[in-house]
């Protein structure tokens, strides 16, 4: 017992070891993010594939189940889990979520008793030993205990047939008792009903809610005794095995069916909550409370989409006068003309007059020129919520106006996003009600937002730690709520590392709980570390580095890294080419070919992407751009595109419609609306541009084109695209196509269809032959296997 006393695990778990110690192994499960501190993610209809390391002592045979459940329910499903050859006691298994919910899953482990001696039994029989006198009563016996759980189960004729194969295996010879052991027959029911008496189930090991100190803000409180124990002991390993709830009825051991009540809520200890702390603790301890892996599900939306961002003030495209709400329907049907789902507005919040910023970022506003949108709040307008962010802009209609324009936009089929945008204008109503949430200087006053050498004079940031902080916190996550009322269900969070990652996790699990179909969008140009913090805390998708990756090379290990390390299972990439604050010097330099290569790389590389209006037109008019040849030496050119773009240019439109009314012919000469429309097409056909983990680059021998495979599962939609990464030239490369991999053979001829182009062709074998330009910079193929003749195919050449 002093050995037991020193180990660690036991410690933990002395409640349940006092009943018995568990029998498996069960270690390195996947996926789990940060030791299942954080959720993973899916969406409607996908699958989560688990592996697990499971073995345990001795010889015996060994069997696991998945098992997984929407979480606060008590019914547990389970699906077997099957060892991976040559995996070194690696065990996998599949299920699939339909429902925007939280689930929890686990892995179920045990001595397989039947099994074991079965095998026994087999090697015994084999060896020709005289007596197996005792071994044949013995896996009678498991039958027989096999019957009672089947009858315990309500399944009367499994139970009779179990008696009935026990009975003929007393009977029989050695001979006939091995058959009858390897009958598919009784190892059916043998699996359908086996001994989990002695099983062991994976378990977390996080801190119970009592363990946790005060939320944030809160630290000037004593702790609890037993949070102090658990920061001494915690370790970076947060998983332990345990036995499985010894209380089992009979109708856990059959699959499908219930394994008991939820477990229970660790009790509170410590100090009780403010009543206006409660819904901070509540929220931000949520993940605490799981005792297992926890999935969280989207809706179909959040996994696959495609944006259109316009201001609704330029709707018309005049630069004489703002639009409204009511203007909005012509620009909303191009755009779902071109095969786009959401209309994404940035805020359309009352705009302040203090400060106003005028055109090009004007530190001085001239009469008449509406402002920035960014620069939220505006007391002293007429607005039925203050001014603020509960408010539109009177310039843009009444909540009235906004009501309709959502309906309209529902009745297309599609949905809005709107930015939510945490700035308030020196007008904000929150500055003049609750000063002291805003930095302060030593004279008083409430700091401007700087970016050195950048000034923000219209704008005032929050501060998220200040004395009243829960109510702060609590009145913003209102806000959400708000415009969730009335019909939004997608926001565009602006800037969201700039706040304490706590507070995200706080309002997106209180949003979420009410409205559980919410997606945000992480706006989060920032370090790599905080971008992935910000998807663990759930932000349900995220902008990316996709804007200043040009090169093959950064392409390739960027999105290696987006959709196959941990990264996948909690980040979704939103891929923009460019936004109202960034136009790169890749489309400046590029021109039409430039926007095309964007295009098809942000529809192709992730299922979520979108474009600001004014991409179709290629408008890619700079503020600043530097003399350059980028045609003379393209991989120079791109290599400053992804490290070093202010030797090219600042990246920010010249005349942009952040401070001003844009005016735009939507039709002009040179637009590239018919290919926007062929790529979205294109996207709603083939369900391997849908999904985000089947991405896989591929061998081209230029290093100026990018070449990469989606496909399906089920191999029934295999996708191959080639995209040049230069506008200026034709490129010429020889691809890579891994037949063995459809399950095809070298020697087979398959179709390859252009879809972009609408052109086929007839290949076999691994190397093909491919040229892109800047009138063609792309190719989609689809490509299907050729089963008898050409007239096979679904178009013939």
């Amino acid at each position: 017992m002093e050995g037991l006393r020193r180990w660690e695990p036991w410690r933990k778990l002395r409640g349940n070891m006092m009943l018995r110690p568990p029998t498996c192994v069960i270690e390195n499960v996947q996926p789990l993010v940060e030791g299942g501190r954080y959720a993973v993610k899916r969406a409607v209809g996908e699958d989560i594939a688990v592996e697990a390391d499971v073995f345990k002592d001795g010889h015996d045979v060994v069997s696991a189940v998945l098992k997984w459940r929407k979480r606060g329910t008590a019914r547990w499903y389970e699906t077997p889990m099957t060892p991976i050859p040559r995996g070194n006691d690696r065990w996998c298994g599949t299920f699939s979520v339909f429902e925007n919910a939280v689930y929890e899953f686990t892995v179920e482990a045990w001595g397989d008793t039947f099994l074991s001696w079965q095998h026994e039994f087999h090697l015994k029989f084999a060896a020709a030993l005289p007596d197996l006198k005792s071994e044949t009563l013995e896996g009678a016996a498991f039958v027989e205990k096999a019957a009672r759980r089947a009858q315990a189960a309500g399944q009367k004729r499994d139970a009779e047939r179990l008696l009935r194969l026990a009975e003929a295996m007393r009977a029989g010879s050695p001979a006939e008792v091995n058959g009858l052991a390897h009958s598919s027959e009784l190892e059916g029911l043998m699996t359908a009903y086996p001994d989990r008496a002695e099983s062991t189930e994976y378990l977390l090991n996080l801190p119970p809610v009592g363990e946790l100190v005060d939320a944030p803000g809160a630290a000037n409180r004593e702790p609890a005794p037993a949070a102090k124990q658990a920061k001494a002991t915690r370790k970076n390993e947060a998983v332990v095995t345990a036995p499985a709830p010894p209380a089992r009825g009979a109708d856990d051991l059959v699959r499908d069916r219930p394994a008991g009540a939820p477990p229970a809520e660790p009790e509170r200890t410590g100090r009780s909550p403010d009543p206006a702390d409660e819904g901070v603790r509540a929220t931000q301890n949520a993940a605490f409370r799981a005792r297992y892996p926890l999935v969280y599900v989207d809706r179909p939306g959040a996994a696959f989409s495609q944006w259109y961002e316009f201001f609704p003030r330029s709707a018309e495209g005049r630069a004489d006068k703002g639009s409204t709400f009511r203007d909005c329907l012509p620009r909303i049907d191009d755009a779902k003309a071109m095969g786009f789902d959401v209309i994404y507005f940035p805020p359309i919040h009352p705009i302040g007059v203090t400060a106003r910023k005028g055109r090009n970022n004007a530190v001085t506003c001239e009469p008449g020129e509406p402002g920035v949108p960014y620069a939220i709040g505006n007391r002293h307008q007429k607005c039925p919520n203050g001014g603020g962010h509960k408010d539109v802009a009177p310039e843009l209609g009444t909540l009235a106006d906004f009501a309709w324009l959502v309906k309209e936009i529902h009745a297309r089929g599609m949905e809005l996003a709107l930015d939510f945008a945490l700035n308030c204008s020196p007008d904000h109503p929150y500055v003049h009600e609750h000063p002291d949430w805003f930095y302060k200087r030593p004279d008083g006053t409430i700091k401007y937002a700087e970016n050195p050498p950048k000034k923000y004079q219209d704008v005032f940031p929050l501060n998220y730690h200040n004395a009243d902080w829960r109510t702060l916190w609590s009145e913003i996550a209102s806000v959400v709520e708000f415009w969730c009322e009335h019909g939004v269900r997608i926001f565009r969070v602006d800037n969201p590392h700039t706040k304490p990652v706590a507070f995200w996790e706080y309002l997106i699990a209180r949003v979420q709980q009410r409205f559980s179909d919410t997606i945000f969008l992480s706006e989060a140009f920032t370090r790599p570390k905080m971008m992935k913090v910000l998807a663990r805390a759930g932000f349900t998708q995220s902008y990316t580095y996709f804007t200043w990756r040009n090169t093959k090379q950064g392409l390739t290990e960027y999105f290696s890294e987006l959709t196959h390390s941990e990264c996948a299972e909690t980040m979704r990439p939103n891929l923009w080419p460019n936004t109202p604050d960034i136009l790169p010097s890749f489309l400046q330099f590029g021109g039409r070919p430039a926007f095309v290569i964007r295009a098809v790389l942000a529809a192709t590389l992730a299922p979520v992407y979108g474009i600001y209006s004014g991409f179709e037109l290629c408008e890619n008019a700079g503020l600043e751009r530097k003399p350059w040849d980028a045609a003379g030496d393209v991989r120079q050119f791109l290599h400053l595109c992804d490290n070093d773009y202010k030797q090219l240019a600042r990246e920010e439109y010249l005349d942009s419609e952040k401070y001003q009314w844009k005016a735009r012919d939507w039709n002009a000469p040179g637009h590239i609306k018919e290919t926007i429309t062929q790529l979205n097409r294109i996207r709603r056909e083939n369900r391997a541009l849908q999904q985000l983990r089947n991405l896989r680059f591929h061998h081209a021998d230029n290093d100026l084109v990018l070449y990469f495979v989606k496909m399906t599962a089920a191999r029934d939609n295999i996708l191959l695209i080639a995209v040049s990464l230069d506008p200026f030239h034709a490129q010429d490369a020889f691809i890579h196509v891994p037949v063995e991999q459809f399950g095809w053979m070298e020697s087979q001829t398959y179709q390859a269809h252009d879809l972009l182009h609408d052109e086929r062709y007839l290949w076999s074998g691994h190397r093909q032959f491919i040229r892109l330009t800047p009138e063609k910079p792309a190719h989609i193929f689809r490509v299907r296997r050729k089963s008898h003749s050409e007239q096979d195919f679904d178009y013939f050449l």
